[in-house]
This record gives C-alpha cells, structure tokens and sequence, in this order.
C-alpha cells in the first residue's frame, strides 16, 4: 500500500550511493574501467580523446599549473564557450584542488573585472574572440600592463593584483599572455608533485565557482565541493539509465552546471562519450553532430528544442539514435515535450529542476516516469535529498496541492557564497535548508510542478496569479510557437498581466483574437490585458528567459510606474 502524502515533504532514496571520492580521483577509476571508450569528440575542433588519452592529457596540465605557480586552493577562471581545452581544464584544475571559476562569455570588462576581484582569481584562461567581440581586447584594457615592454612573468596589474597570468586559447603569440598550447607543454604526465597534492585532497573541499547572474545586485559566486558537483552529475545520469555505451550532445554551455555537472561529470563518472557539437548553440550543427555520432541522448533548455523542432532542415536528419536527454533551465511547454518524444525520439527524455547553489539537481523524472507526469511536472526529488514547500510567509511546510517556495537540503547543497556570509546566510537556513525563491506544488506522489518564482508571481486586486499556468494555457493557441507572461504596474489592481507572444510563421493572430480565446476559459483576471507580438524574447546565454527585462521593456514603452504599497 502507497504511502499518501498530507503534507509538501519529501526524501529520496538511498540508493544509488553517494560517491565519497575527489572528481580526480572517481576519474581515474573510470579510466581503469574503461581506457579505450571515447570520453570527448569535438565536432567544430576535430578533436577525439579516449579516456586514456584524456587522463594523460589532463596529468599534464595539472603539473603544468602546479609548475606555473598554482596551488590547491588558487582560483583560476576560464572565460569561453564550448571546446576541448575547457574540459581539459575542469578535470586539470579538480586533480590538484585548483578551484575553477566559471566565467560567462557574456561578460564584458566591468563584469569581468567584477568576478575576477570578487575570488581573487590568480589566472584566467581566456577565448580569444567569437563573432563580434574580441575577448583579448577586453582583457587589455583591464590589464594594460601586459604591453609592457619584457614583460614575460607575472602581470603586476594595478586593477586586478591577484592576477598573476592570462594564458589564450588561440594559436598566435600575444604579447604579456601564454599561448595555452606552451602552458600545456610545461607539464608532464606523471609528476610526482601532482600525485602528492591529490593525496592530500578531501571530497568536501571547494573545487568550483560559479555566478548566479541575479536580477539585482551584484551576481553572487556561489561555491561547489567535489562531493556536491559530482554525486549531482551522477545522480542525473542514473536517472537516464546512464552507461559506457551512451553518447551525450551538449550543446549548452559549460560554463554553467548544465553543461560541466550534468553533461561532463555524469559522462566521465559512468563512462559514456561527450560530444560537443560546436562552441555555442546552433541547431544545426546539433543535428548534424546527434547523426554523425550517433548520440543517444541530448541535453537543452526548452528555447534549444523548440529552434530543433522548427528548423527548415530538422526532418533531414537522422535521430533514429537517440534515446533520452534531459530538458532543464527553465519550465518545458508541454506540447514542446511531446513532440520531442515522438519527433525526436527520445521517449525516456527526463525533466530536471534545480539551481546553481544545489549542484544543480533537486528534482528530476525518470525514463519510468509516465508520459503525463514528465510532461506536467519536473519529476520526484533526487536520492540522498530531502525537499518541502513552505510559505514563504510564515516558513510552515504546505498542504499537499498547495504553493509554496521549493526548498531543500543534503549534499547538494552549496557551501556557500564566497566571501558572502551574510547572503549565504539568506539563502541557507539554520537547519540546512537552500530556500530557492521559486514556488511550487507537490502531489501526493512526491511529484513537483514548479509554478514560477516568488517575485515573478503577478498580484492583481488581492488575486495570486502564476504566469506557468497562463503561459501552459495559451500554448494550447493554434496561432502560438512561444509565450511568456508576466504582471507589470497597474494604479487600479497593483499589477495587469501582459504576454509576449512569439507566432508560429505564416499563422496569424491579433491581440483581441488572443483575448477572445482566453474569455471564458480562464478566470477573468488572468486574461492578458496586453498582448504583444514579437520575435524573440530577451536571453541569457543559457537560454534563460529573462522575464525581468520584458518587464522592463513594457514599463518603458506604456510608461507605467511602479505602484507604491504600504
């Protein structure tokens, strides 16, 4: 007999166990296993390592750091999109407790600036350019003193003085920074040294940073172990039913969890192959590496299947070869989810949820999780962790069927800002509990739907309103590809809800047809008082909508104000 849950509590199971080893250390005993498996293809570089080849390559990059002047506990940054020396990098750096500060490539001088000072990092690993921006020229002018003539040891910037080396991806000699080629040729494969320095490293010590790119404020750097990073990659693969056989396409960003936790430690941590279609997203490109290399599983934010879906070429290709994959980062349109199981044929998809402070994965469903509960919900909670729903009010544990903020605890949780005590403390309560800022309903099942965030709900006239519910609705419009809603200020209710609204081509639509289709069917207020037609919503680099900014827009363009409340 099922157990029926009353209350919005739940943990996970025991079982897979959790691994009490460092990131190098569960690698080498990969390679053991598995030597001769392709661990990484790098379809734009033309580059394939087996894990042998990846483990001896990674030894000398980690004695070359140590020669350089690293030391465990150093930070180093990597500032690029996707490619083989950023792998290479992760697995150096954990191998001798240097940590690794994630940079987003779409960071420019002051932001760079910004988390550079912010953890003192010692060296950053830099792209040289993509597209339009030159990220040399960017590093120039934060650090003028690499033109310095002979300068050839460490930088002595005014503006950064942690910052001792900036080493660059590209092939041509830059004045003041190493090509990463001659760092790499400093080190060799079996150094001593670096065998001592891994003896002496502990699961729990902080092995990564990475910036939680908040709407206000400075972005934090929320700080990662071993232990939380790399039992949440695992754990994401077991839910897929991950092996050595399996082939992941990643075509988001390593720079954030998606792609270095549950792209690249659940792969090396099972044995299964990493193939990066390309440095950044392209749909093509992704279709063209799943059916070169025959993936078996495909990894993307709701934005990344939907440009799959609805690209020109996408029946061209072959993806007979996937299996599952996993969609994450922001809430899945259900119809999107269907068609990628029967379209692309990953009929053992899963949903995960999470958040950079939890390594990421709280919630994911299986490839046993019936088709209406992964399509209307992001699944059960994560072995080895507890979640509630509390409001967020009084911090009380909800009702079943009722919304509260999504909190949980257990080893996934981060260690903390750095150099943040006082918003570690916000975030983290006294008993262990990440508190999230999103709201969420639990049914009796332990399963989850998250239902937007706390500042992202709309309030008009008294009325709680979740734009997730009136976005879910309005996909069901025979005229709509995309929507995303959200409240902006009204003098009389406090807010109003809006919807941007992307049309699916050659389908036409009006504001007041819109409306007309919602009449009747939703209850009056959460009707959209304004509609609007657009091309494309504004995006983080991980394809994260950012709702914040379309607020902003249409504040700007109807000259709203906020309204003033007690």
């Amino acid at each position: 007999m099922r157990e029926i849950k009353v209350s919005s509590y739940a943990s996970g199971a025991k079982s897979p166990a959790l691994i009490e080893q460092t990131i190098g250390e569960c690698f080498k005993a990969t390679v053991q296993r598995w030597p001769e498996n392709e661990a990484l293809v790098s379809c734009l570089q033309g580059l394939r390592y087996t894990y042998r080849q990846l483990d001896s390559e990674t030894d000398r990059l980690a004695s070359a750091l140590l020669r350089t002047g690293l030391r465990t506990g150093d930070r180093v940054g990597i500032w690029s999109h996707n490619n083989a020396q950023w792998l290479l990098v992760q697995l150096a750096t954990a191998k001798v407790g240097i940590v690794l500060v994630n940079i987003n490539p779409a960071y420019r001088s002051s932001e760079l600036e910004y988390a550079l000072k912010k953890v003192g990092c010692r060296m950053l690993i830099t792209m040289t350019s993509f597209k339009t921006t030159n990220y040399l020229e960017i590093v120039r002018e934060l650090v003028p003193e690499m033109d310095a003539p002979g300068k050839t040891n460490r930088l002595g910037a005014s503006r950064l003085p942690d910052l001792d080396w900036v080493v660059q991806l590209g092939q041509d000699p830059v004045p003041g920074m190493q090509r990463f080629d001659d760092l790499m040729a400093l080190g060799e494969a079996d150094d001593p040294a670096a065998r001592e320095v891994a003896a002496t490293l502990k699961p729990t010590d902080p092995i990564n940073i990475q910036f939680t790119s908040g709407t206000t404020g400075f972005p934090k750097g929320a700080t990662l172990s071993h232990r939380n990073i790399l039992n949440n990659g695992f754990q994401v693969g077991e839910a897929m039913r991950f092996t050595a056989s399996d082939r992941l396409c990643v075509p988001v960003p390593l720079y954030h969890c998606f792609g270095m936790v549950m792209g690249n430690l659940n792969c090396l941590a099972h044995g299964a192959t990493l193939v990066y279609p390309g440095e950044a997203f392209d749909p093509l490109a992704v279709l063209k590496a799943v059916q070169a290399e025959r993936c078996t599983a495909l990894f993307g934010v709701p934005t990344m299947f939907i440009a799959l879906l609805s690209h020109p070429e996408f029946a061209a290709y072959d993806l007979g070869s996937l299996r599952t994959g996993c969609m994450a980062g922001s809430p899945c349109p259900i119809e999107v989810m269907r068609r990628v199981v029967h379209d692309m044929h990953m009929s053992e998809v899963t949903i995960a949820y999470g958040m950079t402070e939890t390594s990421p994965v709280s919630c994911q469903s299986t490839t046993e999780t019936p088709l209406e509960r992964r399509v209307g919900t992001v699944g059960q909670v994560h072995p080895h962790l507890e979640i509630k729903l509390v409001d967020p009010a009084t911090g009380q544990t909800v009702g079943i069927g009722e919304t509260g903020e999504f909190c949980t605890r257990g080893y996934s949780v981060m260690n903390g800002y750095w150099g943040d005590e006082a918003r570690t403390r916000e975030a983290i309560d006294g008993q262990g509990w990440m508190h999230t800022g999103d709201l969420a309903t639990m049914d009796a099942d332990g399963y989850v739907n998250i239902v937007g965030r706390i500042k992202d709900m709309v309030i008009r006239g008294g009325e709680n309103i979740y734009p997730r519910e009136i976005e879910e609705f309005l996909y069901g419009h025979p005229a709509i590809k995309d929507v995303q809603v959200i409240g902006v200020p009204d003098q009389k209710y406090g807010e109003e809800v809006c919807a941007w609204v992307i049309l699916k081509p050659g389908v036409p639509a009006t504001e007041d047809g819109i409306r007309v289709y919602c009449k009747g069917r939703i209850a009056h207020y959460k009707v959209p008082r304004y509609v609007r037609f657009v091309e494309e919503f504004p995006v983080t680099i991980t394809g994260k909508i950012q709702k914040f900014r379309i607020r902003e827009i249409m504040e700007s363009e109807l000259g709203l104000v906020q309204v003033q409340t007690a």
